[in-house]
């Protein structure tokens, strides 16, 4: 059998393993789906209001349509294994784009790392909303040189349904040279469903979700609140855990804590708009598109992680496109970044939902299984960091040349 056979059998064995393991781990990892996406969906079809046009919503606009779709499609085994094989389908798009023919080394190793990524992670990468963005995403990033205008158009609508393609986008802006094409298919995507939106009456809901989110706590998985959960654990007064039933979710709190909320939105932007700065100077000294935008687009992806006062397991999924782009591009150097993402994807599946009802309750094993999560994700940031400022300058290349450089292109 051949290597691009192989390959597709083990991303069937793969999403079958991960969809099963959504039934039988503790701590329902495919809750939202049928807690959140399905009530939803059935009250966009049903005519109770559509989220982010009758109300105020947490996700952008466009997010409510891979819900509808799985809506359509439970009739098969319910509306969990339609959201599975929503997620699936996607996948599998993205994955032929990936894969090829299957004769090139470095789309198979990408390809095998994100079946490998997908199975340590488990099931959050399949049941949450993360999980249709991520093919988006990639398969804009796999045509971005080659087709920036359609790869524009895919990393917007991904966007458009979860907020954290704009990274990729911003980094695609920063390291590509046909950047004003990929500007024009953000600002199509953008003004088709402000339209959209408009038309159906929710103006004013247009950016609830950029309210939604700077209006949170401090996330109990999110790296800074390890400040807090440390205490909880020790017994520190005033420091716990708690459900917020509002944004359904479990937060912390202690000392300071309302300073240290309204600190995390001004640290993240900071963080974010330095390593877009050095993308910019690197740009501008001439760096190629094919060796600064895996590194910039992993930074500005782990930015919007480490320094986010939002920590979901789902988060991790955002790992997969620039880590598959750096693998197609650059397989030896990718390596070692591949390998640590592993790591942090197999130690995010112990924190939830294998061990999260432990984490919950402020338990050293579990909260030392997250804050060792917490700490591989800063030492990918800060391998990021450190392969984007080594970024060579260069010289302009001829197109001929450029060309060549650029295998991600079909």
């Amino acid at each position: 059998m051949s290597r691009r056979g192989w390959l597709w059998i083990a991303f069937v064995v793969v999403h079958v393993i991960v969809a099963v393991l959504g039934f039988v781990l503790p701590n329902i990892p495919m809750g939202d789906v049928y807690l959140v996406y399905e009530p939803w969906a059935r009250d966009a079809i049903e005519g109770r209001g559509i989220a982010g046009i009758s109300y105020e919503w947490i996700y952008p606009q466009l997010a409510i349509v891979p819900m509808v779709l799985a809506l359509g499609l439970e009739w098969i085994a319910g509306y969990e294994i339609a959201w599975a094989l929503v997620v699936t389908l996607a996948d599998a798009l993205a994955f032929a784009m990936l894969v090829g023919r299957g004769r090139s080394n470095g789309r198979t190793i990408a390809a095998g790392f994100w079946l490998v990524f997908m199975l340590l992670l488990g099931p959050v990468g399949m049941y949450r909303l993360d999980g249709v963005t991520v093919p988006l995403a990639l398969a804009g990033c796999l045509w971005l040189a080659g087709r920036p205008l359609v790869a524009s158009i895919l990393l917007a609508v991904a966007t458009w349904m979860k907020v954290w393609p704009a990274a990729l986008l911003a980094a695609a802006v920063i390291a590509l040279r046909r950047r004003l094409v990929v500007v024009g298919g953000a600002l199509i995507v953008t003004a088709m469903t402000a339209v959209a939106v408009v038309a159906g009456g929710g103006g004013a809901h247009l950016l609830g979700f950029v309210a939604g989110q700077t209006g949170r706590g401090l996330q109990l998985e999110a790296p800074v609140s390890a400040i807090y959960l440390w205490q909880a654990v020790a017994g520190v007064p005033g420091a716990f855990v708690y459900y917020d039933r509002d944004i359904l979710t479990f937060q912390v709190t202690g000392f300071a804590v309302d300073a240290v909320i309204a600190a995390m939105t001004p640290v993240l932007a900071v963080a974010v708009l330095g390593v877009a700065a050095l993308g910019v100077f690197l740009a501008w000294r001439g760096a190629r598109f094919a060796t600064l935008f895996p590194p910039l687009a992993l930074s500005l992806v782990l930015a919007f992680i480490v320094f986010n006062k939002v920590g979901s397991p789902q988060f991790l999924t955002w790992l997969i496109a620039p880590v598959a782009i750096g693998l197609v591009l650059d397989r030896r150097r990718w390596l070692l970044p591949a390998a640590v993402a592993l790591v942090a994807a197999l130690l995010t599946q112990l924190v939830y939902p294998v061990f999260y009802d432990r984490i919950i309750v402020a338990d050293a094993f579990g909260a030392t299984i997250l804050t060792l999560r917490n700490l591989v994700m800063l030492a990918l940031f800060a391998w990021a960091a450190v392969r984007l400022a080594r970024v060579p300058r260069g010289t302009r290349l001829r197109p001929s040349a450029r060309r060549t450089q650029h295998p991600i292109i079909p």
